[in-house]
């Protein structure tokens, strides 16, 4: 049997190049590095972001490697648990600015739980810390 001229090629046409999955988006690629920081490489990881955006757990293992980028709600939700996402976003839309007072804010956020658990010391802990400086200067 022979192929009659209405058939398929099954080959390109020389000089025609496919493209290869080489390629990668920047937004891919940094939300990946941004995830594996925040949350690790983790099966458990991707578990726990399946679940926060609820997603499939393929679809967010496609993130974690940088295949695929979260649809703009999956990446809003994620940006609003986590500051590093939030701050690689602002960064890849040239906002420094923003960068800068999203670190800001995060700083504060660690100094005023600081400050609630050295509040939330036991006072013989405390006590005992002041009578040494006390007696040291006397």
């Amino acid at each position: 049997m022979s192929f009659s001229k209405k058939d398929r090629k099954l080959q390109s046409k020389s000089g025609i190049i496919f493209p290869t999955s080489t390629f990668t988006e920047p937004l891919a690629m940094a939300i990946a590095g941004a995830l594996k920081e925040e949350f690790g490489n983790t099966p458990s990881a991707l578990k726990t972001i399946a679940q926060l955006t609820r997603s499939n757990e393929r679809a967010v293992r496609n993130w974690f490697e940088g295949k695929n980028s979260p649809s703009a709600e999956n990446l809003v939700i994620l940006m609003r648990n986590s500051d590093l996402i939030l701050r690689t976003v602002l960064a890849l839309a040239d906002r420094q600015d923003l960068v800068v007072a999203v670190g800001l804010a995060g700083l504060r956020r660690q100094l005023m739980d600081a400050v609630a658990a050295i509040d939330g010391l036991p006072m013989d802990a405390s006590d005992h810390g002041s009578d040494d400086v006390d007696d040291a200067g006397t």
